[in-house]
């Protein structure tokens, strides 16, 4: 399917529907091949089956209503918050409780070992919260001198 003429629509019940081409009508959902390192590239729009029905390389190639479509969508899917500033660690050994502010506002993490702080780049970190919720933390070098500090105990 041609990105250009990519069209969707929301059916009654909120689902993303393709409305052209051979499968107009089936509901899909996006899926991000890289989301993090490049998260408005490689996007597969699947089905429930999690068949691929349509593959969009770039969401700013996309006319504005389906972009629009598929990143409140997206929007609505995922939940990463990203870290802005660490405030305070309860300890500097796991497990440890982290208060810390999010492009979501404040919240509190449980690190529950130095392992649950993952590396995907020379300054990308992903950390697993004990509850289940990844927090990223899109560059370090940007973070302020307090929480780079606190950060280095557990790296």
């Amino acid at each position: 399917m041609d990105q250009d003429t990519l069209e969707l629509k929301r059916d009654d019940f909120g689902r993303l529907r393709l409305a052209t081409g051979v499968n107009a009508g089936k509901a899909v959902v996006p899926v991000r091949s890289f989301p993090i390192s490049a998260p408005g590239e490689g996007i597969a729009l699947v089905d429930a089956e999690g068949a691929e029905q349509a593959w969009i390389d770039s969401l700013d190639d996309l006319p504005a209503h389906a972009r629009e479509l598929i990143e409140e969508e997206l929007a609505s899917r995922e939940f990463v918050p990203e870290i802005l500033s660490i405030r305070q660690v309860s300890s500097y050994t796991t497990p440890s409780t982290w208060r810390v502010q999010t492009n979501r506002g404040e919240a509190e993490l449980l690190l529950k070992a130095e392992e649950d702080i993952r590396r995907l780049g020379p300054n990308t970190l992903l950390i697993a919260d004990g509850h289940g919720i990844q927090f990223l933390i899109r560059n370090v070098a940007d973070m302020d001198k307090a929480s780079r500090r606190l950060l280095d105990h557990f790296l």
